[in-house]
């Protein structure tokens, strides 16, 4: 008779997932555990393969989550660095490892990540933390629908073939809403935006959200007060000196990234602009650095614990039972007042 992991936990006294780790060589067992499990597993035979999956459960305990490219980039990995912490909290309290990837392999023709994971059966499920997926990607998800291997979206909406798939993230949109309102509740109604040139998604509705508030309180949008940067300080700091004479006409700034935001306030202070006496100044974000500055900024707080939690949650309850109903739950932000815009309203 075949020798299991159920068998292995029993002799070793473990649970069948600490089994699976420590033949997987997770760093999360202990190494005198994980060498007795091997130890127990050589004496009876025991060949464990990760491409077969756990011969008791058909689970391997393992959930991928795929980033993008940009991940390493200092301006997006102030968020995604402290969202990938909380995944983890979320996925270590279920016993499950998580391997990172990124879209593509960049030493094997560009291939994509999420197909090897699948192909190579190391994942029960994926968390897909990526804006932009390309042909081969999508095949690849669309294969793990066929496998019955589940995944959700995490902070990017899917779009295409993929819009109806299961996903968690922020509404963009509300939050740009909320933080040009929390602006014009203050009495500003000469309030400028700065923006990503790239257009993705999460950008143009917080940029939507901006242009409806702005609507709703009957204050006309004007092109001149959209600026652009790249997501990164120094290209907000440039955005305002760029535009310096036309400052003395806005008496508010949203910025769509803390850091923008940050990079804005160096460059209205090196003006010699009071911060929020003459220009009042609203984040996105609300990452550590948000109190690191002073006056400490105001930003729209994205909840990213709840995110972690509840795209956990949906990920794990679809690998127990894979019938379960598409779902895609849209978390709403919240203002964090400091000082950057004169207080609480």
């Amino acid at each position: 008779m075949a020798v299991t992991i159920k068998d292995i936990a029993q002799i070793a006294g473990v649970s069948h997932s600490t089994v699976s780790r420590s033949l997987n060589g997770s760093n999360l067992v202990a190494e005198c555990t994980k060498s007795r499990i091997i130890e127990i597993a050589h004496d009876l035979g025991f060949e464990f393969n990760a491409n077969a999956r756990s011969l008791s459960t058909r689970r391997t305990g393992t959930i991928g989550i795929i980033y993008p490219e940009s991940f390493e980039d200092f301006d997006v990995n102030l968020y995604y660095s402290s969202l990938h912490n909380l995944i983890r909290k979320s996925l270590e309290r279920e016993e499950l490892d998580l391997i990172v990837a990124f879209p593509k392999n960049k030493f094997h023709r560009y291939s994509s990540n999420i197909k090897r994971l699948v192909k190579s059966n190391k994942v029960d499920g994926l968390i897909v933390v990526n804006p932009s997926l390309d042909e081969e990607d999508i095949n690849a998800l669309n294969l793990m629908k066929e496998l019955g291997i589940p995944f959700v979206f995490l902070h990017h909406f899917p779009t295409g073939s993929l819009q109806n798939e299961n996903v968690v993230c922020t509404d963009h949109f509300r939050g740009g809403y909320l933080a040009t309102e929390h602006l014009l509740k203050k009495g500003h109604r000469n309030i400028a935006c700065i923006s990503t040139a790239e257009k993705w998604e999460e950008f143009v509705n917080r940029t939507s959200g901006y242009k409806k508030a702005l609507a709703d309180y009957q204050v006309p949008f004007k092109d001149e007060f959209l600026l652009y940067g790249d997501r990164s300080f120094k290209s907000s700091y440039q955005a305002i000196m760029n535009c310096k004479d036309r400052l003395h006409r806005i008496t508010a700034l949203f910025a769509e990234t803390d850091l923008m935001a940050l990079g804005a306030m160096e460059g209205l202070k090196k003006l010699g602009i009071r911060i929020p006496q003459d220009i009042a100044v609203v984040g996105y974000d609300d990452i550590e650095l948000a109190t690191y500055f002073t006056p400490f900024l105001t930003t729209v707080h994205q909840p990213r614990e709840r995110i972690a939690i509840l795209t956990c949650e949906m990920l794990i309850n679809l690998i127990k039972n894979n019938n379960c109903q598409k779902e895609q739950l849209i978390i709403e932000p919240t203002v964090v007042v400091r000082e950057s815009c004169g207080g609480n309203i």
